[in-house]
């Protein structure tokens, strides 16, 4: 691990549902992580976590934590590089004003460069 991310104890539990408290707190412990000017995605934190098929289920996690303090789920996009977790933030821009603040562009809804930003846990937590 490096020396600058924290030790974070993350279970490799299948998900049961939606109210699965302690899946959600193992999203929050890895989104709080990402570097600031950096993006990660919804499936590489599943896959992190080891239920790489539950893409869907962090953003579940997210949707609920946008007014967490330190999870910082506008770093989280789509396997793409597309903002598709904007419309669950209080205005449709504030996603984007959050990643442009942290020096990312995006144009058309999509993080440019996204390969350059794109922030692995499964390699940056050299974990598995």
């Amino acid at each position: 691990m490096a020396k600058s991310q924290k030790s974070i104890p993350i279970k490799k539990v299948l998900p049961s549902g939606k109210k699965d408290q302690s899946f959600f707190e193992q999203v929050y412990a890895v989104v709080a992580l990402i570097p600031e000017g950096r993006v990660t995605s919804y499936g590489a934190i599943a896959k992190f976590l080891g239920t790489k098929m539950s893409a869907r289920m962090v953003g579940w996690a997210l949707n609920n934590a946008h007014h967490l303090p330190n999870v910082p789920a506008h770093r989280v996009v789509n396997r793409m590089g597309m903002l598709s977790g904007k419309a669950h933030f209080d205005t449709p821009t504030q996603m984007q004003l959050l990643l442009e603040r942290e020096g990312l562009a995006i144009k058309d809804d999509y993080v440019v460069d996204f390969k350059t930003h794109f922030w692995d846990p499964s390699v940056a937590l050299d974990i598995m």
